[in-house]
């Protein structure tokens, strides 16, 4: 400790985290219930897991981004990280419980990667994922249709997302057999996926450069897989790939190109498919996926400005030896998918020997709150609590008691009602004061205490934020009798104006 007790030491959040605090967690929690009650209306139960998993069950699963593992310090027992996504930690889970052979299941909790933080664009170190995984053996691409039609009704149940987001998607065995067909040796499969996957952020020259030069690559190699992961479209993609008769002559592609075509047809019924894109350069670098690949991009996903075009202005890009700067600032970073996922069936059986088939989407929470905050005008106002009702006292001069009793009474009398309420911690406070306090905390409805009136039985209720002229700007007087029932009464019919504010807004 310094002097005067201080700590001798930055008081900080670590670097990639932060505190979260006011309308921020509002929003963070309404982003929350919508992905839940969605996840319920499929069947989904829920799980908990370890924040931190054995070493050994990680290892491997990431391909390239198994770097980005947080491995705890050995202390003399079990070799442990922490949880780098909650796929693994679910496929872990089925294989140690080997009753369970099929299940709907949605985990929402913190992981961790060591990347290097951007927290502005929701890139961070310790952040929320909110998954939906579907295991069991099941009829072709049923399991996997529901998936993505859960990823419409999240992100249309989302304020400003309806209409405003893509589902890329694509399918392993599809892009394995045109690796196969252009010539890539098996041993570099995977590592010729992840230098594709970066084709959303890098231009396809930085990419070839990439297999090339980095990953020993014939060039004319790489020449072939760039005719065709360039393609991306609607389901005219697949028809058009299965009439390419060295991809129809693949056994690898044909299945996934088939596998696709049913899908689509699913995804037409479920009124899905307007918002797919099927895009041959998605590869998703983790090793576990098998099938049908998918993510979630939006306007703010992409970079700002693309790496090519900032080396074009003399803007060279800033490489900074400290992996732990936020690149908040950097302009060739974008907030990247807001949710992703797919079709993994070996995963189970890595660990157990006997494989069940799974797929599933996890969307992140962070990501999709930055853009959704950036999104709100000033017109969409986030209440920091949920109080409906706050009770005052009208009154003043030397014979003003200031009703604290009686308020308190009330108060109690709307709690035992369920009705979440406040009202002034002063003993005599002024009516300016109390409405000051209601309006800060954005509370919708005001009960008035006056002497004369509660001697007749009778209190006030206000709602508040009327316009001038209307006929209850002041308030009406109500039975304290039957202030309860008032008030459920009137919490309906401004429910219901909403509602219908709502579908003329939508006409």
């Amino acid at each position: 400790m310094g002097k005067e007790g201080k700590p001798n030491f930055q008081l900080k959040t670590p670097k990639g985290t932060r505190d979260w605090a006011g309308t921020d967690v509002v929003l963070r929690e309404q982003i929350f219930s919508t992905i839940t009650e969605v996840f319920k209306r499929h069947g989904g139960v829920t799980i908990d897991t370890p924040v931190f998993e054995l070493r050994e069950v990680l290892a491997g699963k990431y391909g390239e981004d198994s770097k980005l593992i947080y491995d705890l310090a050995d202390q003399g027992g079990e070799i442990c990280s922490l949880r780098y996504d909650l796929t693994v930690p679910f496929a872990r889970y089925l294989a140690q419980n080997r009753d369970i052979q099929s299940i709907k299941r949605y985990h929402i909790a913190k992981v961790y990667r060591r990347d290097q933080p951007a927290m502005t664009k929701g890139r961070m170190r310790e952040f929320y994922q909110c998954d939906f995984d579907i295991a069991g053996v099941y009829d072709p691409m049923l399991p996997d249709a529901e998936v993505l039609r859960i990823v419409k009704e999240v992100f249309e149940g989302l304020p400003g997302w309806a209409g405003k987001y893509t589902i890329k998607i694509n399918h392993r065995k599809i892009l394995d057999g045109i690796f196969e067909i252009c010539g890539v040796p098996q041993d570099k499969i995977r590592m010729i996926s992840s230098a594709v996957d970066k084709l959303d952020k890098s231009p396809w020259e930085e990419v070839r450069r990439e297999m090339v030069e980095d990953k020993g690559l014939d060039s004319t190699v790489a020449d072939k897989i760039g005719e065709y992961v360039k393609l991306k479209g609607g389901r005219e993609i697949v028809t058009r790939l299965l009439e390419m008769p060295e991809v129809a002559g693949n056994a690898s592609a044909k299945q996934g190109l088939e596998e696709m075509e049913i899908l689509c047809k699913y995804l037409d019924i479920y009124g899905v498919l307007p918002a797919l894109s099927i895009d041959m350069s998605l590869a998703r670098g983790l090793d576990y996926y098998t099938g049908v690949i998918y993510e979630v991009v939006t306007e703010g996903s992409a970079p700002a400005v693309s790496k090519a075009d900032a080396a074009k202005k003399g803007k060279k890009e800033k490489k900074s030896t400290d992996p732990d700067e936020d690149r908040s600032n950097d302009p060739t970073l974008g907030v990247g998918s807001v949710a992703a996922g797919g079709r993994y069936d070996g995963l189970v059986g890595m660990f157990s020997g006997k494989p069940i088939p799974c797929v599933g989407i996890s969307f992140g929470v962070d990501r999709i709150f930055s853009i959704t905050k950036a999104r709100m005008d000033a017109s969409q106002i986030i209440r920091p609590n949920e109080v409906d009702v706050f009770v005052m006292a009208l009154g003043g001069g030397k014979d003003f008691t200031g009703l604290l009793a009686e308020r308190m009474e009330v108060a109690k009398t709307l709690w035992d009602a369920g009705i979440k309420t406040e009202f002034l911690w002063k003993q005599k406070p002024k009516l300016q004061q109390q409405f000051k306090a209601a309006e800060n905390g954005g509370v919708p409805w005001a009960v008035i205490l006056g002497q004369d009136e509660l001697e007749q039985g009778q209190v006030k209720v206000k709602q508040m934020g009327l316009p001038d002229g209307h006929p209850e700007k002041e308030g009406v007087m109500v039975q304290k009798s039957e202030l309860v029932q008032e008030l459920r009464k009137r919490f309906k019919g401004a429910e219901e104006q909403v509602l219908v504010d709502r579908t003329v807004a939508s006409a």
